[in-house]
């Protein structure tokens, strides 16, 4: 154990080295949070006995030197993107990252974990995950940390000026509500009264981001859970999505939408910023050769159907040209369909972006 943690030291130091050296600074840095799953996770999971982990061969073949480190992805995931269009100079590193202390503190923190949702019972597969009210708990002992590093002032106003992202839910679907026939969940709620109930459950997270000084958040939503490969194998009909999940994340989405406007109109200002990832992604899988990609359906790394059963392993099939798929494993985008999705948080109309895109609330904050 003590090598492999030893080799996680070595890799976050590498990769923020890369992230340096590859930023463009298109706006003032500023110190940029993570909170969320498997989507946004860059690396805290190697630090945990878990199962939902990503710190293997094939992942990250086409990260610096080929490195696996605990991204769900091919190369860089949504938050190295936005780190860099943002300016800063290098990404947050994962919390548990022992790199992270110092200056390095403020930069700000990743605290998502792969296999969380909403709900503390989503993901109880994977064990010891870091579940979303403890990652809230980690955000407030870093406050204290960066507190103790450059005073009680500079740390709230570090905090206030932050762009923080969130990304959760897609799990409270496929690992808890769809787990298996006849979940405890499923037993529990029909599946409208059931997305009111994470939408509230939702809304208590977001309300106490607000309250440890969250002040620009970024929430997205789903994406059209049942096309992605793992659902089109398993569940899919004639080749098509599943039509259940496509309705689960039809009511959820614009429920999460209307609820992010009406807390900001409760706070008064623009603090949650809402990503329309479903159509975002809707885009390229419906119509993946406009975006240049051959294959929306099938995953680059995975075996069985659509490569969408199991996990990506070294015994997976494996793509030789990971640009030309939109899904680099069962269940999560490639980094060129990260691109795509940070492109449109950027500067998306108000299709994607409510109520305004993040180049928008940039270019406001900069004024002030």
């Amino acid at each position: 154990m003590a090598t492999l943690s030893n080799n996680f030291i070595i890799t976050c130091f590498i990769l923020g080295l890369f992230l340096a050296l590859t930023t463009v600074p298109l706006a003032e840095a500023r110190a940029f949070f993570i909170f969320g799953d498997s989507l946004v996770d860059s690396g805290n999971n190697n630090y945990l006995a878990t199962t939902a982990r990503a710190d293997a061969p094939p992942y990250g073949i086409d990260y610096p030197f080929r490195l696996p480190t605990g991204r769900f992805s091919n190369g860089l995931n949504i938050p190295d993107i936005i780190s860099q269009q943002i300016g800063q100079p290098e990404a947050p590193l994962p919390y548990l990252c022992p790199k992270l202390k110092g200056d390095k503190l403020l930069i700000g923190a990743n605290f998502a974990s792969a296999g969380i949702g909403i709900l503390n019972d989503t993901g109880i597969q994977f064990i010891n995950i870091i579940r979303m009210f403890r990652q809230l708990d980690y955000f407030e002992e870093y406050q204290r940390r960066v507190t103790a590093l450059i005073g009680e002032d500079e740390a709230r106003r570090l905090v206030n000026q932050a762009l923080v992202l969130i990304t959760v839910g897609g799990n409270d679907f496929v690992n808890n509500y769809y787990l298996v026939p006849f979940s405890a969940r499923s037993r529990q709620f029909a599946l409208p009264d059931y997305v009111t109930y994470l939408i509230s459950e939702y809304r208590k997270l977001l309300q106490r981001l607000y309250n440890l000084g969250a002040r620009r958040v970024l929430v997205t939503g789903t994406g059209p859970m049942g096309c992605v490969p793992a659902e089109l194998a398993m569940r899919g009909t004639n080749g098509g999505c599943s039509q259940e999940l496509q309705r689960a994340s039809a009511l959820y989405n614009p429920q999460l939408d209307q609820m992010t406007q009406q807390l900001n109109r409760e706070i008064g200002g623009t603090v949650f910023i809402a990503a329309n990832t479903q159509q975002m992604h809707t885009d390229f899988i419906s119509d993946p050769q406009a975006f240049g990609f051959a294959s929306s359906k099938i995953a680059c790394c995975g075996q069985g159907p659509y490569n969408g059963i199991g996990l990506c392993t070294g015994l997976s099939n494996l793509c030789p040209d990971r640009n030309l798929y939109a899904f680099w494993d069962p269940f999560h985008p490639s980094e060129k369909a990260n691109r795509i999705i940070v492109q449109q948080i950027m500067s998306g109309t108000n299709k994607y972006m409510n109520p305004m895109n993040l180049s928008t609330i940039l270019a406001m904050d900069s004024r002030t």
